[in-house]
């Protein structure tokens, strides 16, 4: 069985390699190239050359052939344009989760199947998720490792995309993993994670959005009181629960709401009160795993990756609107991000979140 094993240089995915070569698969690497190195380099360094050298040494040290693969228009299309949209919007987007399925499982399993057509029968990564194959279809299960787990990741990508993916670390925690590298013994073996948005690589996000979008000052308000409190370098640099960068002194301030049409951030510093409950929020732009939604109502939800899971209850309006009710608060409930639903650690699948509601 062939299995094209995508590998960014990182230990998960090499060891994700090393491990499908060794239970017999023929596996090779592909090296996804999505830098936007040539226009940001100002920045900051884009380590991708730095990258390809350690993925071809571990290629070379395991014998697996080894494919550069060019998207970088395809990713700027499809995960870029998305992320400034939503910031300019006033949202909060999540690019890795558009990336996965638009260009690690999308894109680049067309181009698979264009340019290698029928040789290959899975996309293997080093995602900390795993993934169950039956008759019936495919099914996405938590990690483990709650804390490295990355099903939130992957909770918008299509049934027909999961059926067609291997995930070699599903069952291990990131301690096993390092361990397998040494033994393995990977050119990458002692190589630190990688941090952040999988195409800035050590660039600031508040950088990259500073470069597109530029600075237009505003006004800081405290929500309680609509008292001017200092200013701000534009809307589009906060989001939703944010307690820092707005250089108030006497906090902690959180930002609490934005209104993008007057360029105006609300803070306080009672975020915690307790007639705020932050609990409601709506959900639309779903993608359900199994085709359609869950008949229960009572689930658990994640509305950030980590560890944090919340028990829910989820009632269905006639317009498709899902009303989404947590058992307690949270501070960052924020439009655009995804809530990713789960019933055990079986993952449903996914949508985005329109608008927080006040307690009803």
């Amino acid at each position: 069985m062939k299995v094209a094993v995508l590998v960014s240089g990182g230990v998960d995915s090499s060891v994700a390699l090393a491990l499908l070569k060794r239970q017999g698969y023929d596996v090779t690497a592909f090296y996804l190239k999505i830098w936007l190195e040539d226009e940001l380099s100002y920045l900051g360094h884009c380590p991708w050359q730095e990258d390809l050298s350690y993925i071809q040494h571990v290629c070379d040290t395991l014998d697996v052939p080894l494919q550069v693969v060019p998207l970088q228009r395809e990713y700027w299309d499809n995960v870029v344009t998305y992320a400034l949209d939503q910031i300019k919007a006033g949202y909060t987007p999540n690019p890795d989760i558009f990336c996965n399925k638009l260009v690690k499982f999308g894109v680049f399993l067309t181009y698979l199947d264009a340019q290698h057509k029928g040789q290959f029968d899975y996309i293997a990564s080093g995602h900390y998720a795993r993934v169950e194959h039956t008759p019936t279809g495919s099914y996405l299960h938590r990690a483990p490792d709650e804390i490295k787990d990355q099903t939130y990741f992957l909770a918008y990508i299509t049934q027909n995309q999961l059926q067609r993916i291997l995930f070699p670390l599903g069952d291990m925690d990131k301690a096993q993993v390092r361990q397998l590298a040494s033994d393995f013994d990977l050119p990458n073996k002692n190589r630190k994670d990688s941090q952040g948005i999988c195409f800035l690589g050590k660039l600031r996000f508040k950088d990259f959005i500073a470069h597109h979008l530029g600075e237009k000052p505003g006004n800081l308000i405290e929500f309680e009181t609509g008292a001017i409190l200092g200013t701000h370098p534009g809307f589009w640099f906060f989001t939703i629960g944010q307690r820092q960068g707005s250089g108030l002194a006497g906090g902690p301030w959180y930002v609490v709401q934005k209104d993008i049409n007057q360029n105006m951030v609300y803070v306080s510093r009672d975020y915690y009160a307790p007639e705020k409950e932050r609990c409601l929020f709506e959900v639309d732009q779903c993608n359900w795993f199994s085709g359609s939604a869950p008949l229960k109502k009572d689930l658990q939800v994640k509305i950030r990756h980590g560890k944090t899971i919340y028990p829910c209850e989820i009632v269905f309006s006639a317009d498709g609107v899902i009303r989404v009710r947590l058992t307690e608060r949270d501070q960052g409930i924020a439009p655009g991000q995804f809530a990713v639903f789960y019933d055990g650690t079986c993952c449903l699948g996914a949508g985005i979140i329109t608008r927080a509601l006040d307690g009803e």
